[in-house]
């Protein structure tokens, strides 16, 4: 489900209802989009979450965590001026549309008293946040600068008038008087969902669908049908997930027009955490890694091209033995050979004097022919000695690169600075501007419980891997890697796990490599005391011996419980 009006006008609710005379205490922008207000009431924080993102724009109270960036960005700055210590007076919806003002209360440097309105427009690729002074209805500011030449009917920009988003002149569900809703009922040979959106403000198509399932289902029934619903709207909502073909659907009601397995939660915000939460993450970490992806990408590229090209000269290499006998017949046989030829014929005294075919450079002397022969002889005996080791230095690289990669697969919005910081010490990535930044704060392995109890340490970028590996897990801890494949390590902190244990391990091992969504993944495992680095080696790189090996089915479901496993 879209986050319609309706689905918006039941938030608005359960808002006003927690945070009602709230005061707030601190302000955040996470990200471009998205705002954090810390609102104290009634003896709790709560983390309201207001977000313009063009594809999951929405306003929550959330449980998620966000990493603040060292520099607070200008609008941010604003709201804190103008919000820090104000309190909320009132959430409303205007009409039954995507819009939110929510008013607050402040007195300002003279101690006069200002009411400050923070709009939220949910209007996919069109949502905002904007900041407007109530009494003159002013601009302070917008999370979107919109100027006229972006857009004609109206500007979004610190000191211009606000002005509303268009209106549909449409019937507002809510207050729709019996009359007005029969007589919209009543014209229609069929109601379907197109024609209820056409009618009535603020339906989203799966909340049109689903009324109009219910009218249908009970034709000689239809006020009472209307009516029940928007009842329960207002009073008895029950938030719901519902899985159908691997789609996701969120709705404030058990919808019978959505087939599938359901899921209840306490509230909407809940819902939505449990909905948005992984998709927001990982589209936060495209918009922040796409420019780490993409410098990655072609640093890979470029190495394995260089791969391809050392492997030829490798090849090539295989051939000098023909350079030098082709000099060596030129020079023997100088007198036969005619100047300005392309090519010569020379007995071959290696092979029982059959005559060789031998390509020659017009513009040169014989002798000059015969030095070029024995100068690619050279150049490619003196190759062989450094390809060899070019080959395998790459090759490593290529390996780090990929690791790199499948790690920014998996990493969540606060494990991409660390990430930045080990390509900044690897000289991939340049340091931005000479400003003083806030260092990131070191991650820490992700924490898994196995069935029976036993902890279970996961690395989620190299330099966790290293400080996992190296310095944290003893020696006699069992060591879990993907086989020849780029992902992290794993440490049972155990001698001597369980089979499922080890199962369950190997499992996270899978999981957390390039190859998550492979059928069988192989997987090695061996005491810590047995891996080693080698001297100048890339973060996250290993060697290790006396390994044994184990097939599983990555399984995201299995990953989930071993999160909420607990010790015991």
């Amino acid at each position: 489900m879209s986050f319609d009006g309706v689905f918006t006008h039941a938030m608005v609710s359960e808002l006003s209802e927690t945070l009602a005379t709230g005061r707030i205490s601190k302000i955040h922008q996470p990200y471009e989009n998205e705002i954090i207000l810390i609102i104290r009431t009634k003896g709790k924080n709560h983390k309201l979450l207001l977000s313009a993102h063009p594809s999951y724009a929405r306003i929550q109270l959330t449980e998620i965590a966000y990493a603040n960036p060292g520099t607070p960005p200008n609008f941010v700055m604003m709201l804190r001026k103008f919000l820090e210590g104000a309190i909320l007076e009132r959430i409303h919806q205007i009409d039954n549309d995507r819009v939110i003002h929510f008013t607050f209360s402040k007195r300002d440097e003279l101690g006069d008293l200002q009411n400050i309105v923070l709009i939220v427009e949910l209007m996919g690729r069109h949502s905002t946040i904007v900041l407007i002074n109530k009494e003159n209805d002013k601009i302070l500011d917008a999370i979107k600068h919109i100027g006229s030449s972006q857009n004609s009917y109206r500007s979004l920009l610190p000191g211009v008038e606000y002005i509303d988003p268009p209106k549909q002149n449409l019937e507002n569900p809510f207050l729709s008087t019996k009359e007005k809703v029969f007589d919209i009922l009543s014209k229609t040979s069929e109601i379907n969902g197109k024609y209820l959106q056409s009618q009535f403000q603020g339906l989203g198509k799966d909340t049109a669908d689903e009324l109009a399932f219910r009218l249908n289902g009970q034709p000689n029934e239809k006020m009472p049908v209307w009516q029940t619903f928007w009842s329960m709207i207002e009073h008895e909502i029950a938030p719901t997930l519902t899985i159908r073909e691997n789609k996701e659907f969120f709705t404030p009601l058990p919808f019978a027009s959505l087939e599938g397995k359901q899921e209840n939660f306490v509230n909407l915000s809940k819902l939505l955490d449990a909905f948005y939460g992984g998709k927001a993450e990982k589209d936060r970490v495209k918009q922040q890694g796409g420019e780490l992806i993409h410098k990655i990408e072609n640093e890979l590229k470029r190495n394995q091209s260089k791969v391809i090209k050392l492997q030829q000269t490798l090849a090539d290499t295989e051939h000098a033995e023909n350079y030098r006998r082709d000099g060596e017949l030129l020079t023997t046989f100088m007198t036969q050979v005619p100047k300005g030829a392309e090519f010569v014929e020379l007995p071959n005294y290696y092979e029982e004097d059959h005559l060789l075919k031998i390509k020659l450079n017009p513009a040169l002397t014989p002798n000059q022919n015969a030095q070029k022969y024995f100068q690619k002889y050279q150049k490619l005996k003196n190759a062989v000695k450094v390809v060899h080791g070019q080959i395998e230095q790459t090759t490593q690289e290529i390996s780090y690169l990929e690791s790199v990669l499948s790690q920014l697969e998996i990493a969540g919005p606060m494990d991409i600075e660390m990430i930045r910081e080990e390509l900044i010490e690897q000289g991939y990535v340049k340091k931005r501007g000479t400003k003083k930044q806030k260092q990131p704060k070191k991650s820490k392995p992700e924490e898994f419980y196995s069935s029976d109890g036993t902890l279970i340490l996961v690395g989620r970028n190299n330099l966790q891997n290293d400080q996992l590996t190296l310095r944290t897990a003893r020696k006699t801890d069992i060591w879990l890697h993907a086989k020849d494949i780029p992902g992290s390590h794993v440490i049972i902190k155990d001698t001597d796990p369980s089979d499922e244990t080890l199962s369950e391990a190997a499992n996270l091992a899978a999981y957390y490599s390039k190859y998550r969504l492979s059928a069988q993944v192989p997987v090695d495992y061996v005491q810590v005391k047995h891996v080693h680095k080698p001297n100048g080696a890339k973060p996250g790189y290993v060697i290790y011996e006396n390994q044994k090996t184990i097939f599983v089915t990555p399984d995201e479901q299995v990953v989930e419980t071993l999160k909420t496993n607990t010790p015991l």
